[in-house]
């Protein structure tokens, strides 16, 4: 079955505290959506990898392709307004049927069982996302103020790649916006899709702050 993976990569960096986008900063040697892509490629070599970026950002990513030796083929699609018209734009290179995976840029540590594990599942069960557990305490903001405890075991926290069969995804984003997608997941549910849940991987964190790039140091052995 053909596979894909749209990397969305629009990010500006903006809580990073620079002016270089985040998903351009070098960590260890490299920048992060260089190894984003690696880590897909590592996992399923016939993976296709489109990657969504800012039109103004492109001749940038040229030039770090040609710096660091970067040769992986994929293909580059044009970012939109929102996430949803940048992951739109990617689907529009997705050219046969099979299934796809949308994926953070700045999520270079997905595991590849994970990886694996989703585009087996979403064969079969159309609509698969990656979960892990909260294990901090969590508080409900009340509408009249104030707040309370709720129990930790009724939410889990999300992450990507998010997973879908080609056909469910592009019928979903035929879908005209809602400000209420902020995922690929609240998109296909707006279908009346329902989206099943498979274990993630706690290193599968998305590189935000400057904090997060230090957590990216130490789990890069090379």
């Amino acid at each position: 079955m053909k596979k894909y993976v749209i990397v969305v990569a629009g990010g500006k960096g903006l809580r990073m505290g620079g002016e270089i986008p985040k998903q351009f900063i070098p960590v260890k040697g490299k920048p992060v959506l260089m190894r984003t892509l690696e880590t897909f490629h590592a996992c399923d070599p016939n993976i296709e990898l489109i990657v969504v970026l800012p039109v103004e950002q492109r001749s940038y990513w040229e030039h770090l392709c040609a710096e660091y030796g970067f040769t992986l083929p994929h293909r580059i699609a044009a970012g939109g307004e929102t996430r949803f018209h940048s992951v739109k734009n990617g689907l529009a290179l997705v050219e046969e049927d099979g299934v796809v995976g949308v994926h953070d840029g700045v999520r270079p540590f997905i595991s590849a069982e994970v990886i694996a594990n989703c585009y087996a599942q979403a064969a079969t069960l159309q609509a698969v996302v990656p979960v892990t557990d909260v294990v901090e305490t969590v508080r409900h903001l009340l509408p009249e103020g104030g707040s309370e405890t709720v129990s930790r075991n009724d939410y889990k926290l999300v992450q990507t790649p998010q997973v879908f069969t080609v056909e469910l995804l592009k019928l979903a984003y035929a879908q005209d916006y809602k400000p209420f997608f902020t995922d690929d997941a609240s998109v296909v549910e707006a279908l009346g899709q329902p989206v099943h849940l498979v274990s993630g991987n706690r290193e599968n964190i998305k590189l935000t702050t400057p904090f997060d790039l230090k957590v990216a140091e130490s789990l890069i052995d090379d």
